[in-house]
Parts: structure tokens; sequence; C-alpha cells
């Protein structure tokens, strides 16, 4: 069995070129891949294409390659509670295509899916269908959807094993594992690494077919977006 754990976040980004299509698990601040962030920071890279459902925030996710300018273009369904995305998208310094989450979603999935293209009714009738193909199914108008695929594809899971295979926990299950099997190349990083054949079959996510590079991460802050509390 091939083990596919590299020494840690900067190994496993090293060869992502200027110009790299990236997709970036991750729901809101859950299941971000905090450690390949931090390296792709330090590497410098840009006029990187990011697909993600969102940002994360200023100072935290893929907010902190917003702010040093190595992301050229974004494509996600979410602003959210970024206030430099949304500075750069409303100045024009950013290329941004803003898709409904759902169509994002099964976008992802159809790429990983080998499904070059699929109908939706998803923003007919609005700025998301100019330009796209409608048809009528059942007296009813949808638009043609072309996949996503990545170069790379950034992925944070629970748990992993040395042969690549996954599991998701929570939230951080909406987006990584269709991630995982979208990208050229897929780097995972785990809160906790095992050997090959210690994960239950039964509980496996995403396969290791679909992982070409593990490591295991550490100093996950696991921040929370928005806290709301209430005084008794």
């Amino acid at each position: 069995m091939i083990n596919k754990v590299v020494a840690g976040a900067d190994a496993a980004v090293a060869d992502i070129p200027d110009g790299a299509v990236l997709m970036v698990g991750g729901f809101g601040l859950c299941g971000i891949p905090e450690n390949c962030i931090a390296a792709l920071l330090k590497t410098g890279v840009n006029n990187l294409t990011c697909i993600s459902n969102n940002a994360g925030v200023d100072d935290f996710g893929i907010g902190m390659l917003l702010k040093t300018r190595q992301v050229r273009k974004m494509i996600s369904s979410y602003v959210g509670e970024n206030q430099e995305f949304e500075r750069q998208l409303l100045s024009g310094e950013l290329l941004v295509d803003l898709i409904p989450q759902g169509t994002l979603a099964e976008r992802i999935r159809a790429g990983g899916a080998g499904i070059p293209a699929f109908f939706t009714p998803a923003g007919v009738g609005t700025e998301v269908a100019e330009g796209k193909e409608v048809r009528v199914f059942d007296g009813k108008q949808y638009l043609l959807e072309s996949w996503l695929k990545a170069d790379f594809s950034l992925v944070k899971a629970w748990k992993g094993d040395t042969a690549g295979n996954l599991i998701f926990k929570g939230t951080a299950r909406n987006f990584n594992p269709m991630m995982a099997t979208a990208g050229n190349i897929t780097i995972a990083e785990v809160e906790e690494l095992v050997p090959a054949g210690e994960l239950n079959p039964n509980q496996i996510h995403t396969p290791g077919i679909c992982v070409h590079r593990i490591f295991q991460g550490d100093n996950y802050e696991k921040r929370i977006e928005q806290r709301t509390i209430r005084l008794k």
C-alpha cells in the first residue's frame, strides 16, 4: 500500500505554482486547511484562483491570502464576515464569481464525478443566468452549469491514515469530501494521522485513492465566526 505521508504543510504545497487553481475546503471557519494556507503565505505564490464556499475572515483562512494579494480570483457563494473580501470585490481589485451555494456544491461534485455539465433551476431569471443556456423540463426553466475542477484541492479532515483515507467531523464534512475528488492533486491535513488499516472502513468518508499527499497538522485554532451569548 502506498504511503502518502509528507513531512508537513511546507512540503505539501511546495510545488503549487503561480496562477494555480485551488479548491480550499471548509464551511465558514470550520474544517479549513489552516496549515496549508499558512504555508502558502510563506511561499509567496500569487495569482491564485480559489474555489471555496467563502473566504474566512480578514485575519484567518483565505482572508490572509487576500490581504497579501496572493489571490487573483475567488469562486464562492458567500462573502461572509470578510471585510477585505468585500472591499476588494466592490473596488474591482479582485475577480469574483458568486454562485448559489447549492450550485457551487454540485459543480464541485460534478467535477469529481466526471460530469461536465448539468441543469439546475437555481438562478433562473437573475444575473446568475446571464450568458447561460436555458432549457425547459416539465414546464420549468433550468440553467446549464458546468463542472468545477482544480489543479490542487486543499482539504482538512479530523482523522486520516497513511494511505490517504479520511474521516471528517461535523460541519467540516460539507465541502471537504467533494473537493477531495475534484482536484488533480489532493492534499489533506488531518488532526490525527494513524497507520493504514486502523480506520474502520465503514466510517471512511473519502477513500485514499482520491488523496495524493497527507500530513498531520498542528496548532489548530478552530475559531468561531460569530459568537452569540445570552446573559442570565
